[in-house]
Parts: C-alpha cells; sequence; structure tokens
C-alpha cells in the first residue's frame, strides 16, 4: 500500500458550508438558508453573464497561463506594474502557492489565530510548523478579538519565513487600523515576507482601517491578497490575485502556479466585473446596510456582537456554539460554526436575514425550555 505523508495523513479536509438543497431535502422543508460561505446573495453582474458567454464558446483551447488580460486591468487599477501582480484559482490557490515558494520543512509561517482556517493546514501541507498567536481579547459587549500585532511581531524568528495577517480578519470581522499596522511592517525582519489577506477590503466602512496596498508601497517584503469571490461575486468561477511590491513575490508564485488553473472564463468574468466597479461598489454599500441591521438586531437579542468589517458578523457563543448552530440547522438555517468559540454568520438578503433571526428566537426560547 502506497501511504500518503504522516502530515498528509492527519490533515483535517477543509469543510465547505454545506448544500441548502441537501439540507432542505434532509429534514423536508422547501428551502434552506444558507449563511455559512460569505457569498454575496446578488445575482452575477450583467456585464459579466456577458463575458461568461462569449468565453464559453473558447473552452475547447487553453485559457491564456499568464492571464494578460486580466492582469493588465488590475495593473491599471492598482497602479502597479504587471510583473507585480500574480493571478490565482482563489486567493487560497495563492497562499499555498507563496507557501510552496518560501517556505521549506523547518521554517515557519506565522499568523494569528483564529483566523483564516486555511493557514494552518497550508504550513503543513508545506511541511512548515505553523505559529499560531492568540488574538488579542476584545471587551465583553464591546470589541471582538482581534490581531495582537506586537505579540505577532514578538513570535517571529529566524525561520519565519511568511507572515498572514487577515484584515478584516475571519471569521472575527474585526479589523486593525492603519497606525498599529504600518508599525508592525516596519518591525518585520526584512527577509520575512507579510501577506495583507484583504479578501473583504470592499466591505470596510471604518476610514482608520488602511488600504494594505498603500501601506504595501515601499515595502519590498509585503504584498496584498485579495479575491473576486466575495464581493466581485465571482465565488463560482475562483479568481484571486497578489499584488507585491518586490515583482520578485510575484515571479515566485508564478513559478508554483499550477498551469491554466484560471480558466478561460474565470479571466473574462474577472476583467467584466473590474469594468463594473460602480455597480460592485453599490452592491457592498447594500450588504453594509444590512449588516448594520443584522448587527443592531443581534445586539437587541442579547449578543455580544461587536463591528464587523467584513460581509459576516461574528456571534462569540463560546461552549454553545456546536448546540445553537445545530439547532439552526435544523431550523432551515446553515452557518458557519467553530466548536468552543462562536458561529460566523454571513449577511444575507433582509429576507434571509429574517428567517435567521426567527429560527435564532426559536433556537434560544428552545434552549431554556
Amino acid at each position: 500500500m502506497v501511504s500518503a505523508r504522516p502530515a498528509v495523513q492527519s490533515l483535517p479536509a477543509y469543510r465547505p458550508g454545506r448544500n441548502p438543497a441537501d439540507l432542505a431535502r434532509e429534514i423536508g422543508v422547501e428551502r434552506a438558508v444558507k449563511l455559512a460561505s460569505n457569498e454575496v446573495a446578488f445575482p452575477p453582474l450583467p456585464a459579466v453573464v456577458e463575458a461568461v458567454t462569449t468565453a464559453v464558446a473558447g473552452t475547447n483551447r487553453y485559457p491564456d497561463n499568464g492571464a494578460v488580460v486580466l492582469t493588465g486591468a488590475l495593473a491599471e487599477r492598482y497602479d502597479v506594474d504587471p510583473a507585480q501582480v500574480a493571478a490565482g484559482c482563489g486567493a487560497v490557490a495563492i497562499c499555498q502557492e507563496l507557501a510552496q515558494a518560501y517556505n521549506d520543512p523547518g521554517t515557519s509561517i506565522a499568523f494569528a489565530w483564529r483566523s483564516f482556517e486555511m493557514y494552518p493546514l497550508l504550513a503543513r501541507v508545506a511541511g512548515a510548523r505553523a505559529v499560531q498567536v492568540p488574538l488579542a481579547p476584545g471587551r465583553p459587549g464591546g470589541s471582538a478579538d482581534t490581531h495582537d500585532l506586537a505579540a505577532l511581531a514578538a513570535a517571529l524568528d529566524d525561520s519565519t519565513r511568511l507572515v498572514f495577517v487577515c484584515n478584516p480578519n475571519n471569521p472575527t470581522g474585526t479589523a486593525v487600523r492603519r497606525a498599529e499596522l504600518a508599525r508592525f511592517l516596519d518591525a518585520v525582519p526584512t527577509e520575512t515576507l507579510v501577506v495583507l489577506d484583504e479578501a473583504y477590503r470592499e466591505f470596510v466602512t471604518d476610514p482608520r482601517v488602511p488600504d494594505g496596498v498603500e501601506l504595501m508601497r515601499g515595502r519590498p517584503n509585503v504584498a496584498v491578497l485579495r479575491t473576486f469571490s466575495k464581493a466581485w461575486g465571482l465565488a463560482g468561477l475562483r479568481v484571486g490575485y497578489l499584488l507585491a511590491e518586490d515583482p520578485a513575490v510575484a515571479e515566485a508564485v508564478r513559478k508554483t502556479h499550477l498551469p491554466f488553473s484560471v480558466g478561460m472564463v474565470a479571466q473574462a468574468a474577472a476583467v467584466a466585473a473590474l469594468a463594473s466597479e460602480d455597480e460592485v461598489r453599490a452592491r457592498c454599500a447594500a450588504v453594509v446596510t444590512e449588516r448594520e441591521r443584522l448587527t443592531a438586531a443581534l445586539r437587541d437579542r442579547g449578543l455580544g456582537v461587536a463591528d464587523s468589517q467584513a460581509n459576516f458578523v461574528w456571534l462569540p457563543t463560546g461552549e454553545r456554539t456546536a448546540e445553537l448552530a445545530a439547532a439552526l440547522e435544523s431550523r432551515a438555517v446553515i452557518t458557519r460554526p467553530f466548536a468552543g468559540e462562536g458561529i460566523r454568520v454571513t449577511v444575507g438578503t433582509p429576507e434571509e436575514d429574517d428567517v435567521f433571526l426567527a429560527a435564532l428566537d426559536d433556537a434560544l426560547a428552545a434552549a431554556v425550555r
């Protein structure tokens, strides 16, 4: 029998959000609501549908492996050279390519915890050590846990090749601010690459939360990750990208890139989405409005929900997490629980969020009976 590496054998599989159609059939209801995967509820942009329809006619051919048109559009949008841009099959694929490019066994990857759940898995696959730095605790009924950048900087050593800073942080929705992030970047050794993972940047409304691209400029050991899967509505097509001050970083990602992994249809969709930025911004504004309504409704129910800068909210439910998530699922609402810690709830449509709130009320009332 041929065995996988021990690190892979012990690796937990990534758990995507459950399919709502499957849940609806299982519990015998007409429809289930999925608020687990941070997708936007809007349908694809009209320009995206048109671009995808046109691109499909050419899918008997391989896509452009360099995603030249998309790379050029991103370079123009962010005022960087195309050599500073690398596209990938979602931002998470680029995370893996970064680990492959920079980490050997015996090196380490540092990040806050809890944060994006793929970070420790990527370290293990690369044979690197995962350095998990606890989030700074928030105030009860006030701010949620967020990055402790001073502790993260102190945890770096000669083995650290990569540092991920998820801003806004997934799953808490909290974000670090400009001055503290700039101090952190200036304190990181130049031989360590800091990756600002900004998958939810488009939903940020706090002016004190910096644009990572601006902080990247003039810092050769800083790169920024963004994605088309969230605000841009292309979760089903998988397109992400990296911007790096040092073109050598983008080149390293391109060297570890799985050939043709950004499909022809995905590239066309991303270019069309970029050309529809005004519509995307309007959609993000609608998400933010609903985020504020949902946050207020949860606080009215006595839940200590902090301000989120993403398209989800974090319920710090502690030891009740698994029980409450299961109760919601039995009432046809799919959320994302993190056992013993909390539940992440995607901001859906007002109708979907009302279904969630009603299910939550019912579940909480049943728990005290």
